[in-house]
């Protein structure tokens, strides 16, 4: 969604650069995999969020959404989707990426996210909570042979050691530091964005597949 540098263009370079790999995978079968330390978090405490966010904001039972919409132009599984809430989880890595002072969303890809999933649910409104929960055990110990490596270190150093699990470890906050909530509503413009700009992406798709 983000605006290209030029009048004349209708795609920004990162959008572009996105379908050409969507191209390669369409017509070649060359998938780019993606993966990273801070995505494996957002997996691994996906479940361990979504009860953070009930005991924090009260919102009765809710659970992990694992319904998939769809409509013309888009697609997506939002975390978790009831009769009466629309919710997306985002798990900070550390202390240091938790929006603890934000009065805005700090990335703006997911503003639109949720006004992705509003249209695919008709929900009106959304939340968009960043939770602090801890880092799961074997991503501490990938973090602490990296630290070990910056430093030059082959022996176990304890305080490298004692530095980073107290950098992911967040039992000492209150829980309800520990969640931030955004709500969205939803505008019917920036819908309308989505959806011509999806349309643009087709148009840029099917260029690209007929010159390879």
């Amino acid at each position: 969604m983000t605006a290209p540098r030029t009048k004349t263009e209708t795609l920004s370079k990162t959008a572009k650069s996105y379908i050409q790999e969507l191209v390669l995978e369409h017509k070649y079968g060359i998938k780019k995999e993606f993966s990273s330390r801070y995505t494996d978090k957002g997996l691994q405490c996906e479940d361990e969020a979504i009860s953070l966010v009930n005991d924090v904001l009260g919102l009765g039972f809710i659970f992990k959404n694992e319904e998939h919409f769809n409509n013309e132009w888009i697609t997506g599984t939002p975390d978790v989707n009831t009769n009466e809430i629309l919710l997306d989880i985002k798990c900070s890595y550390e202390a240091h990426t938790f929006p603890f002072f934000e009065d805005e969303i700090p990335t703006k890809d997911y503003y639109y996210q949720l006004q992705g999933y509003m249209w695919l649910t008709g929900k009106t409104e959304a939340l968009l909570c960043y939770c602090l929960v801890n880092t799961p055990l074997e991503i501490v110990e990938d973090e602490i042979r990296r630290e070990h490596w910056k430093h030059f270190k082959i022996d176990e150093d304890a305080e490298i050691r004692e530095y980073v699990e107290k950098k992911h470890n967040f039992d000492h906050l209150p829980e309800q530091t520990k969640v931030k909530v955004f709500k969205i509503e939803r505008d019917e413009t920036v819908i309308w964005e989505i959806q011509n700009k999806v349309e643009e992406a087709n148009i840029y798709f099917n260029s690209l597949i007929e010159t390879i």
